[in-house]
Order: C-alpha cells, then structure tokens, then sequence
C-alpha cells in the first residue's frame, strides 16, 4: 500500500520531496520505488528475492507457540500462575520435534505483542440488574432523570465510607536532592477510623465525619449535616446515590430518607459497582496524597490529617469530569459473558 501511494502521488504529478513529506520518508525511498516501478510495472513493487538463510519454522510451529502463550498453565498441569518465555520453551520442547529458541520465542511473542507474564485484575458483574441499576446513576453524572433534563434546583450527591484506615506510627526522612521520601518499613498500630463522606457532584465539595464504628446512626447523622447544607436547602431534590453497604442498605435506608426529607431521591448502585460512585475518586486522591507514606501517632492524629484534607479540598473544589455513559456501560457490558 505504502508503494503503491508513492507511484499513484508521482502519477499525480508531485515530486520527490513532496512525496517523502507527506509520506513521512526519505527522498532515497520515493526515487527507489518510482525506479522499480518504471522498470517492472506493478511488479516492480514486490519484495525481491532475499539473501540468506531460509526459514528453519514454518507458520504452523509458529501459530503452535502463540497459541501455547495465550493458554493457562493449568491446562499443561503446571504449578504455575503466569508463564514467562522459559516456561513456554520448556513446554513446546515436549510438543514440537524442532523447536525454536528462547529468544526465537520472545521475538514472535513481542512482534505479536502477547505478554503471558503480565496480568491485570477485573471485576466481573454479578447484578442479573446491573444495566438496570446503574444507568440511572450514569444519566444523573449527564444531566438527566427519567429522561428528563436536571435542573438547577437538583443537587446529586455521592456518598460512601472509607473502612479500616489505619493509624501507623513510623519513621520517616525528608527528601533531599536526588533522595526521595524515606518511610520507615517497620510501623508501630494505634488502631483505626472510619471516613464516611459525600460529595456534592455539581461543586465538588466533600463534607465528612471520621467515626471509630461505620453505623447506620452515625451515616444518618452525615446525611442530616449533607442536608443542613444551603445548596441542599434550597434544592427542589436531592438525590443520593449510595453502594450496598450495611450503614447505608436499600431494603431499609431508602424508606429512612423519604421519611425524613420529602425531597430526597435515594438511588442504589448495583452489587460491586463502587467504581461507578464518584467518591470513590475523592477517596482514592486522600489515599494518595494525604494517607499514604504518612506516620500518624493516634488515631486523633489520623482523624486531624483526614479533616485537614478535606478543608484543603474544600478551599478549591472542583466537579470530577465524568464521562462514561450509559452507552459506554452497555458496550462494556456486550463483550462479557451472560451474567449468571
């Protein structure tokens, strides 16, 4: 295809240089080909014979490695997790009479860009509803409820709890030029927290309560400070959208917010859909730049960093750009098997 542009662009009437720039090569090229091409016709345009030793595998054994590479070692009975080129020669030499090197092996699997020894975790739906669910929540983040667009008297908001957060107590050492932050892997425990918060999708603000038990009362006590919120009061509804959780279920909590707010939409993700929850992302930030690394000598310690925090985020809040849609949610969920 290459070839046959740079014939069709000389045909046209461009010259060399014109065509080694738009095709992005070298002049030498262009004059190669268009030399090849007013020998031989099309002709020209095809490899010519090649020097050389001729190929000892032919593509049979080839396609025999990859589909090795792209198997489970259970399949071949080995007490393996992943397989690394080693492992993959050690089984091809007791499936192929002629069979290719390590680095012949390494070569296919790179230029086929298959990687055996490499892994990434996945969170496989299990919600028979999951569409169903999680759809309302992907058209509240763009703007729309039932169809309809939102208003500017709608307020959606996300809340969740961050469990078990730790208080570890260690040493640490500043950085210096060329010395990174030193921690200190030996830690002494002082016990732990729990972060319960929400946030406020249109604004980014986050408003949360760290408690040493993760209860219903005390999730209750963070809605009615959410609600005393002035944007909250003034809204005609307020949504919230909420995971599975024990202080937050829906067989009881939702009954709980329509009883104490009439305008109050509680809206549950499907089981095992935290990542749909936009504070999740605000979590994952705290972890990072405020948990992490960190030495914390009490817990009250560890509360004082966690509110902190939020009062440095607050000062400056902005909105998560979010932009998976219903349609990204419905082609993610085409290519995986039925749920059961």
């Amino acid at each position: 295809m290459f070839r046959a542009r740079i014939v069709l662009l000389a045909a046209a009437g461009a010259t060399n240089t014109e065509i080694a720039e738009e095709l992005a090569c070298t002049r030498k090229t262009v004059r190669k080909w268009r030399g090849r091409f007013a020998e031989a016709g099309r002709a020209g345009l095809a490899d010519a014979p090649r020097s050389g030793r001729p190929p000892i595998y032919d593509d049979t054994v080839r396609a025999h490695i990859t589909a090795l590479a792209c198997e489970l070692p259970v399949k071949h009975d080995l007490p393996l997790s992943r397989l690394s080129i080693t492992d993959i020669h050690m089984v091809a030499v007791s499936e192929i009479d002629l069979c290719p090197s390590p680095s012949t092996i390494a070569a296919w699997l790179k230029h086929a860009a298959i990687k055996p020894w490499t892994w990434t975790s996945w969170k496989t739906p299990r919600d028979p509803e999951f569409a169903q669910k999680a759809a309302p929540v992907l058209d509240l983040y763009n703007g729309t409820w039932n169809g309809e667009d939102l208003t500017d008297g709608d307020v959606v908001i996300c809340a969740d709890e961050k469990t078990a957060i730790k208080a570890r107590s260690r040493h640490r050492s500043p950085p210096g030029p060329g010395t990174p932050l030193h921690v200190e892997h030996e830690y002494d425990r002082h016990g732990g927290c729990t972060y319960q918060a929400a946030l406020i999708v249109g604004t980014g603000e986050v408003y949360g309560r760290c408690v040493t038990r993760n209860t219903r009362a005390n999730f209750e006590r963070l809605v009615e400070d959410v609600m005393n919120h002035p944007i909250c009061r003034r809204a005609d509804r307020v949504f919230w959208i909420l995971d599975n959780g024990t202080a937050h279920h829906p067989n009881t909590f939702t009954g709980w917010l329509k009883k104490q707010y009439d305008n109050v939409e509680g809206v549950h993700l499907p089981k095992g859909a935290s990542w749909l929850n936009q504070i999740e992302l605000y979590f994952s930030v705290l972890t990072r730049k405020a948990l992490t690394g960190g030495s914390f000598e009490s817990i009250v310690e560890l509360m004082h960093q966690i509110a902190g925090f939020e009062v440095l985020w607050n000062a400056v809040p902005e909105p998560f750009e979010w932009t998976y849609t219903t349609g990204d949610l419905e082609r993610l969920l085409a290519k995986l098997p039925a749920i059961a």
